[in-house]
């Protein structure tokens, strides 16, 4: 058996099946290398929304880099590891602060989204973005994901009207049934 059908054996046996792009949130703790000045360095950690552990590395450095005087170079990652949703069958109402880069500068913005889960709701995000802004994961820096727990904390109305307790949906293009069992043509559920 060749080689590289063995490691393509070997990987999808180990790997659980994830689909492509889909987002996983981490916990990302790290610091700079230890020296003799300095031989317990501060430790940073941020929660990274991202689809694999490579792209929640790379982002932690890229945003330690910008926030604090940090490379990769001069630094080190301690711990790295997925946080679940504690209730993934209930839904759920978001708030999320961003801001992101557009064509004619940078903007601060607050979304809100109602989904069963963090990482459900920063991926309607990036959706929503790049439908109505163009904007690209690269230029969206997630700033603070809050569950809301009081509807009185829904601030926008395309979330509040959802959260009706008489809510309604119409039921469009009911079919009416036969009523005979044998018929001479198809039944057409237009009128």
């Amino acid at each position: 058996m060749p080689l590289h059908d063995l490691v393509h054996i070997y990987r999808t046996t180990l790997t659980p099946p994830v689909p492509p792009g889909r987002l996983q949130e981490y916990q990302v703790i790290g610091r700079s290398l230890p020296t003799d000045a300095n031989p317990t360095p501060k430790l940073y950690r941020m929660r990274i929304f991202a689809p694999n552990t490579v792209v929640a590395k790379s982002r932690f450095w890229y945003f330690l880099s910008k926030i604090r005087k940090l490379k990769k170079s001069n630094g080190e990652i301690v711990s790295l590891n997925q946080i679940h949703e504690k209730r993934p069958l209930k839904v759920k109402n978001f708030g999320i602060w961003i801001r992101y880069d557009s064509r004619s500068g940078t903007h601060n913005m607050y979304k809100e989204y109602r989904e069963m889960s963090r990482t459900d709701a920063v991926h309607a995000l990036y959706q929503d973005l790049a439908a109505r802004h163009r904007a690209r994961f690269r230029s969206i820096h997630i700033l603070k994901v809050v569950e809301l727990q009081n509807p009185s904390d829904v601030k926008r109305p395309y979330i509040k009207q959802l959260i009706s307790r008489n809510l309604k949906f119409p039921l469009p293009h009911r079919s009416a049934h036969s009523k005979k069992l044998f018929t001479p043509k198809r039944p057409s559920t237009f009128a």
